[in-house]
């Protein structure tokens, strides 16, 4: 039948393609499983505590804000790495 040697052509590039996303794929895994896990579960508690400290925060002043208290006289700093959000209202 005519094109079938182009069709088989098409299907073997397509069967080909697969098998290289498979092996990127299984590449990927690795990675992550290699670098990325260790180094999140090492710094993992101390991103959440981080968290934990800056959510207080915000407790802090949600609460002083219902209670009609002024804001502390200092602005949050924000944890080291992240970049300052540009406000100067208190909020996050």
């Amino acid at each position: 039948m005519p094109g079938d040697g182009t069709r088989r052509g098409w299907e073997e590039q397509l069967k080909e393609a697969g098998e290289r996303v498979e092996e990127e794929l299984r590449r990927v895994v690795t990675y992550i499983n290699d670098e990325v896990v260790p180094d999140v579960r090492k710094n993992g508690s101390e991103a959440l505590r981080v968290a934990a400290a800056e959510l207080h925060k915000l407790a802090e002043r949600m609460d002083n804000r219902r209670q009609g208290s002024p804001p502390p006289s200092t602005p949050p700093v924000p944890p080291s790495g992240t970049p300052p959000s540009g406000r100067n209202d208190g909020r996050p």
